[in-house]
């Protein structure tokens, strides 16, 4: 196990940082980092949140997730949006640390579940969520795409 921190974050830098760490693990070509003030807005709701994983100061890992207010209870559920790890430190722990980390957090403020999608095809990612203990389930995701 590599000495590193992780920690819920407000800061703007270290979210700049993952969703650049995003972009390389992702392979996200083309992409262009929305402006300052939309992650300083979206940093400043209470209904998402980002952990990062710090090592030496530096980012290399992290998640970010959405609380989902339900009408069928009064408790949350939470949906882990994206999470990755740098390459050169993935194997070696730290996204089952993150996976914990958010699930204590979540527990503490009273989330009835905690849930993220995984494509099919990614068994790499099948593999991790059902070694944190995850529960898998045979869904179908449809979107509807808005923009051109």
């Amino acid at each position: 196990m590599i000495n590193c921190s992780i920690q819920k974050t407000k800061d703007t830098a270290h979210f700049d940082a993952l969703i650049r760490l995003f972009e390389e693990v992702f392979e996200m070509k083309d992409f262009v980092m929305p402006p300052a003030d939309h992650l300083e807005r979206l940093l400043a709701r209470d209904d998402f949140f980002v952990f990062v994983v710090l090592r030496d100061g530096e980012v290399i890992g992290g998640l970010t997730s959405y609380t989902l207010r339900q009408y069928y209870s009064t408790s949350p559920l939470v949906y882990i949006y994206d999470l990755a790890v740098a390459t050169a430190y993935q194997r070696k722990g730290i996204g089952k640390m993150l996976i914990a980390a958010i699930q204590n957090y979540c527990k503490n403020i009273g989330v009835e579940e905690v849930f993220v999608q995984a494509d099919v095809a990614d068994d790499y990612a099948l593999d991790f969520y059902r070694s944190t203990g995850a529960t898998g389930e045979d869904v179908v995701h449809f979107y509807y795409p808005l923009k051109s």
